[in-house]
């Protein structure tokens, strides 16, 4: 929702994520063996490929953008345009009556559908996870709405409450990344704590990576 959604926004501190987190495409798939960061914040500047971000914990970020890195924008999208079929990434909590309730939500592109599919830790907030799945049904509910997702042969419903931020993907470039853009990036750290932009989801018109 969109490398492990997906969205959100992915999203503070080094964390190592599955065979994907979320988010985005495939070259957001991630070893879990593998140290990775995630970064969400606002742009200072870019200078070649050394992108510079004040973080939302409010330190300063240096990240270099690797070539074969994916740049991707975000476009708002509506809980009605979640529909059987669709592959999604959505951010949840476990809500205290049971159950998970989605933080944010991001439906991938049909060519997308299979990335980084499963359920897993997630940074967005503590106790957060990441589910990129299919989704099985969609039901309107008193209370906003829910969804039955289904992933390794294993469904998972998960409540949207009302105001869940959902968005898709939208093209976008290196130029768009500019001073003051609200940015979510999937990096590489390496032994020296260098990181290495492998995916990076920017904000346009309003609209802010959500995970």
């Amino acid at each position: 929702m969109l490398r492990n959604f997906i969205p959100a926004l992915l999203l503070a501190g080094a964390i190592s994520l599955p065979a994907t987190s979320l988010l985005v495409t495939p070259a957001m798939a991630q070893s879990a063996k593998t140290d990775r960061v995630n970064v969400r914040g606002s742009v200072i500047g870019l200078t070649g490929d050394a992108l510079k971000v004040k973080s939302r914990e409010g330190n300063v970020v240096d990240v270099m953008i690797a070539a074969e890195a994916k740049v991707s924008g975000v476009a708002r999208a509506q809980v009605t345009d979640i529909k059987p079929g669709d592959y999604v990434g959505i951010a949840s909590l476990p809500k205290a009556e049971g159950g998970d309730g989605a933080l944010a939500i991001l439906i991938f592109p049909p060519a997308l559908k299979g990335t980084g599919e499963g359920n897993f830790g997630w940074d967005l907030k503590p106790n957060s996870s990441m589910t990129n799945a299919t989704v099985a049904d969609a039901v309107k509910g008193v209370d906003g709405r829910t969804v039955t997702v289904s992933y390794h042969g294993k469904d998972k419903k998960i409540a949207i409450p009302d105001g869940t931020p959902v968005v898709t993907l939208a093209p976008a470039t290196k130029a768009d990344l500019v001073s003051g853009a609200v940015v979510f990036i999937a990096a590489a750290k390496d032994g020296k704590g260098a990181l290495t932009a492998q995916q990076v989801v920017v904000g346009a018109n309003g609209v802010v990576p959500p995970l």
